[in-house]
């Protein structure tokens, strides 16, 4: 059976009256919760979701940043590799010619050393006295002494190949023994005290020739005559640079 309503404004009545209800029904499921730890329970939720959704937000957005840092890292690591490898390269080329430099230079700076300590002790040499001996007394100032006093490889033993490091300190050491002065002893005879007085300050004067002691002085009898041998210990020292004096050298040939 279907009823027409004819009458105005009798929705409207009905509307307000449905409306009355729902506000009722609301105010009395409302009126219903009077629990303060049932208000406190779903507060406490409400806020752990919170939290939980926004520490997913937050991890997500570091571990996007921490992927992109790491592809970022991976190709900057693909793009040195070859610089890296060029630099090993080089340094091992610079250590190893640092080493050939230094005993190059120990052998410069020592094959001219007994000539000149030989002019010296020449020219420095007074009248009515003479030399029997001049003879080294320290090692040599070679690069092949830190070869040799080297510790040898055990027998059976794979020799190590030194490193950048090694090979940098033994170059250091070559270059040290180079430096280091060079000790030699003269022995002679002489007539006249005074004589060997000058002799001894003459040596110290010179540029090449340091620390120069008497140790032993004797009157011996040489050829039916008195005579004094003395012996005198002394060392090399390195002269100034202006008194080096470098001449070219040129062979003509045919």
């Amino acid at each position: 059976m279907i009823e027409v309503n004819l009458l105005p404004g009798s929705s409207g009545k009905s509307q307000s009256r449905a409306d009355f209800n729902v506000s009722g029904m609301l105010s009395g499921a409302a009126s219903g919760i009077k629990d303060k730890f049932l208000l406190g329970t779903v507060a406490t939720v409400a806020a752990v979701v919170v939290a939980v959704a926004l520490m997913f937000m937050s991890q997500s957005n570091r571990e996007r940043t921490l992927v992109e840092h790491e592809r970022k890292a991976v190709e900057d690591s693909a793009r040195y590799k070859v610089v890296l490898a060029a630099k090993t390269k080089a340094e091992v080329t610079r250590d190893s010619l640092y080493q050939q430099v230094a005993i190059i230079k120990s052998i410069d700076d020592s094959r001219y050393l007994w000539p000149h300590l030989l002019e010296e002790i020449s020219n420095a040499l007074p009248q009515y006295t003479w030399l029997t001996v001049v003879t080294q007394t320290s090692a040599p100032p070679s690069s092949s002494i830190a070869d040799v006093n080297a510790k040898a490889p055990a027998a059976g033993a794979k020799a190590k190949e030194p490193n950048a490091k090694e090979k940098k300190a033994h170059a250091d050491s070559v270059l040290a023994v180079a430096s280091r002065a060079t000790k030699f002893r003269i022995v002679g005879h002489t007539v006249d005290i005074q004589a060997l007085t000058l002799f001894m300050k003459t040596l110290e004067a010179s540029p090449f020739i340091q620390n120069v002691q008497l140790t032993k002085s004797d009157l011996v009898i040489v050829d039916g005559k008195e005579v004094t041998e003395f012996n005198l210990e002394a060392e090399s020292q390195k002269p100034p640079p202006f008194i080096i004096r470098t001449v070219a050298m040129s062979v003509g040939g045919n």
